[in-house]
This record gives C-alpha cells, sequence and structure tokens, in this order.
C-alpha cells in the first residue's frame, strides 16, 4: 500500500514521527509535509510564488520533503509531483491539539485531508486533545488500530474507506487514563464560549488576543463533546458543503 504522509505542525513534528513508525508496517510511507507549523491554515493554497521544496532527515528516523507552503500545498504537491504512481491512503496528522468541533474549518490537518479527497484519495486526519504532556506513541497507537478496521486487507463492499471519502479521528486527552471507548460522531458545530481580550503593546497600540473557554452543550453526542468526556471520536466528513434539502427549496423558489 502507498501511504502520503503529512501534517500542520512541520515535518519535524512528534505527531508525525508517531504516526509514521505504525504506517511503515502497513505499507510503503512517502512523507510531505510543512516545513514549519501551519496550524489553523485551513484550506489555503499558494499560488503567488514558488513552492520551496527539499529532501530532509527527519531526526535520523527518515527522509520527507520539506514545503514551505500548507498542508494543502503538501498534498497537491505530493500528488501531482513528488509522488510516482497512485497513492492508496493519506494521512495527516497525529495534530497537536484535537480538531473536533468548528475547529474542522480552521484545521490544517483536516483540509489536508480534504485535499486528498479532492485528488480522490481515501483519507484520514488524526488529533490528540493537548496538554501538558503529550504521548503521541499511544496516540499514534490507538489512530493505527482504528486505521486497519477502516481499510480491511480485501477491498469490497464492507471497505469503510473509499475513494474520496475523509475520516476524522480525534484521541482525547491521555493524562486521564485509557480512552472511555470509541465514538462515531457527527461534528459539532455549536462552537466555544470564545472572546478577545484587549492589552497594551510595546508600541502602545490596543492589540487583541483570542481566548475561549469550554465547548458549548450539545443535545446529542458530538464530537468535541465526547472528546471532552474522554471518548475517542470518529467522524466522516465530506468535502461537498452543499446544503441539498436548501437546494431544494432554492428551486422552487428562484426561478427565471
Amino acid at each position: 500500500m502507498q501511504i502520503l504522509l503529512t501534517n500542520d505542525d512541520g515535518i519535524f513534528a512528534p505527531g508525525l514521527a508517531a504516526i509514521y513508525k505504525e504506517l511503515v508496517k502497513l505499507g510503503d510511507v512517502t512523507v510531505v509535509a510543512p516545513a514549519d507549523s501551519r496550524s489553523g491554515a485551513s484550506h489555503s493554497v499558494t499560488f503567488s510564488r514558488p513552492l520551496l521544496c527539499n529532501k530532509v532527515d527527519i531526526n535520523g528516523q527518515f527522509k520527507g520533503f520539506s514545503v514551505q507552503g500548507s498542508p494543502a500545498d503538501c498534498v497537491k504537491l505530493a500528488v501531482m509531483q513528488l509522488h510516482k504512481g497512485p497513492i492508496d491512503l493519506l494521512v495527516a496528522g497525529i495534530n497537536n491539539g484535537a480538531n473536533a468541533g468548528i475547529n474542522v474549518y480552521y484545521s490544517g490537518t483536516v483540509a489536508a485531508a480534504m485535499e486528498g479527497a479532492f485528488l480522490n484519495i481515501p483519507a484520514v486526519a488524526m488529533s490528540l486533545a493537548a496538554e501538558e504532556q503529550m504521548d503521541f506513541e499511544k496516540a499514534a497507537r490507538y489512530c493505527a488500530k482504528i486505521l486497519k478496521k477502516l481499510m480491511p486487507v480485501k477491498k469490497g463492499p464492507s471497505t469503510l474507506l473509499r475513494t474520496g471519502d475523509v475520516i476524522n479521528i480525534n484521541i482525547p486527552l491521555l493524562s486521564k487514563g485509557e480512552p472511555k471507548g470509541v465514538r462515531v460522531v457527527p461534528q459539532s458545530s455549536k462552537g466555544f464560549d470564545e472572546y478577545y481580550i484587549p492589552q497594551k503593546n510595546e508600541q502602545g497600540q490596543t492589540v487583541f488576543q483570542l481566548a475561549g473557554g469550554p465547548h458549548r452543550l450539545e443535545s446529542t453526542p458530538a464530537d468535541a463533546t465526547s472528546l471532552a468526556e474522554g471518548f475517542i471520536t470518529v467522524t466522516p466528513l465530506v468535502p461537498d458543503m452543499t446544503n441539498h434539502q436548501k437546494i431544494r427549496r432554492l428551486q422552487q423558489q428562484i426561478k427565471w
């Protein structure tokens, strides 16, 4: 199996190295990742300048392509230029911090997986809830276990991860012990209790620092709240953001 591995924390991030160790047990892994952290880059792509790409050694463990661009840039460049032949699976992560709820829209990790879907590659985004001590090795083992369930050895009607699919996996805080289990849940759209803190910089100008509290409560289980309860969350996503129910209503009402 040919696997493309990327992230948004940068090519030297420990989360990428941890999942690499698990993925090489499943197939040939090509690493193409940003040269530095691009957290919060969402689905931005670079078109105003050429992309600088270098082959680098990742802490003596493996080699990969370092790209001065976004996670989506990395996927596009890998598929169209750097990787010879088809790619069977794209993995993005493991991200330092959860990508659940509305964070899915801001995440470069999820965007990299979405770019894979645009290019007809089955894709999985993987993230670990942030805390002071991050156990990426343990998170990688959990992610690999779920990945094996998504991709059975023989493809057929029961295959859960197909061309163009995106699966978003989040691992809860591991300092609180073993996860309580796995929940397959929808993405939350409630958002966080966010606010800005006004501050003065060295020049005496007013600047604003984004801060926030817990996720708003959900009436039914969703990714952000289930993650906070200590569950691993698995959420299928789609690249199509169309509101198909609204389309039918609009077609009836808007006629020329």
